[in-house]
């Protein structure tokens, strides 16, 4: 048995909330409604702006941790924060969550915690301000045999390629999950994302048992239609999986191809939808189910994030997939 059936490594970042009206945006020159990359200065004026606010730990990989966690798997979480107030309370609360956050926040002159200060409109439009801080220097030196080695499961963070070290500790991660009978598999992250790191990217994915995309992401890999993009994609990778827009999730296995249907609901937040569906596929993964009954995982546990605000589950999964017929 290994310690971790999931180990995920990305961006650990501090969500920090507050409430907002249009004036406010518009006096601190925030664009409404978009995620923004900020420098340091720019972070710690608009933190310091911020009333009555609210912290999350928040993070792509982390959100689908902490999904996992929901289902009850044991998880640990490979990421780099500061020893100031904040990644002291991201690592707490990652362990609160029953996720082991591994590395012990750093200490010394480096950069300050990574933090996302979101500011929340009367109409529910978040203006999502990210400065990177700590997590941009993730590095192999931060991946020990011990975690990535001793992991079922590997889960990667495509946004990691955007720093050589980042991408040096991804594939270091994979190689040792790898190399000890583990699977190592990726999200995309945003079809952005990918057209900068095409070249490395698909090179990855012929080293990874799995993959996650959206429709974008699959287009923009390959630079080509859907249809072409996912033949060849099967090609080159294990497990490919394709989400799209309200329409069914496409799950490919070599010559095997399933399908998972998604239910239309009115999202209230569609924050952490592509982070929660990866939760549920990966647990249907880990638990040896179908590759049709995995794509339905991920739909109900996105489903379930998107009906209320925030980027983690509230219900519990489980009980959600029993009543699907799914456990």
């Amino acid at each position: 048995m290994k310690t971790y059936q999931v180990v995920g490594i990305g961006n650990a970042i501090v969500d920090v909330f507050a409430q907002s009206d249009d004036s406010f945006l518009e006096l601190m020159g925030i664009e409404k409604g978009i995620m923004q990359l900020v420098e340091r200065e720019r972070g710690e004026l608009l933190y310091a702006a911020m009333e009555d606010r609210k912290q999350a730990p928040g993070g792509s990989v982390a959100n689908t941790l902490a999904g996992l966690g929901n289902l009850g798997l044991t998880t640990g979480f490979i990421g780099r924060v500061h020893d100031d107030a904040l990644g002291r309370f991201y690592a707490k609360s990652m362990e609160d969550n029953g996720t082991s956050f591994v590395n012990p926040p750093v200490q010394g002159g480096e950069l300050p915690t990574s933090r996302s200060m979101i500011f929340v409109s009367p109409d529910g439009e978040r203006s999502m301000n990210t400065y990177l801080g700590i997590s941009s220097e993730l590095g192999p030196e931060d991946v020990s045999d011990d975690v990535a080695g001793q992991a079922e499961i590997l889960f990667l963070e495509g946004y990691l390629y955007d720093k050589p070290k980042g991408k040096q500790a991804f594939e270091r991660a994979a190689h040792l999950c790898r190399a000890r009978g583990g699977k190592a598999g990726i999200a995309l992250s945003d079809p952005f994302c990918v057209d900068r790191h095409r070249d490395g990217f698909r090179h990855l994915v012929k080293d990874l048992d799995y993959v996650i995309g959206n429709e974008h992401e699959w287009e923009s890999l390959y630079q080509t239609d859907l249809d072409s993009a996912l033949a060849q994609a099967a090609q080159d990778c294990g497990l490919v999986v394709c989400t799209r827009s309200g329409q069914d999730v496409i799950l490919l296995r070599g010559e095997e191809r399933a399908m998972a249907p998604v239910k239309r609901i009115v999202p209230v937040d569609a924050t952490g939808a592509g982070d929660q569906f990866a939760a549920g596929f990966i647990y249907g993964m880990a638990t040896g189910q179908s590759l049709a009954t995995c794509g339905r995982m991920g739909c109900v546990a996105a489903a379930e994030v998107i009906s209320h605000f925030g980027a983690r589950p509230e219900a519990d999964l489980k009980a959600l997939f029993r009543r699907e017929g799914l456990i």
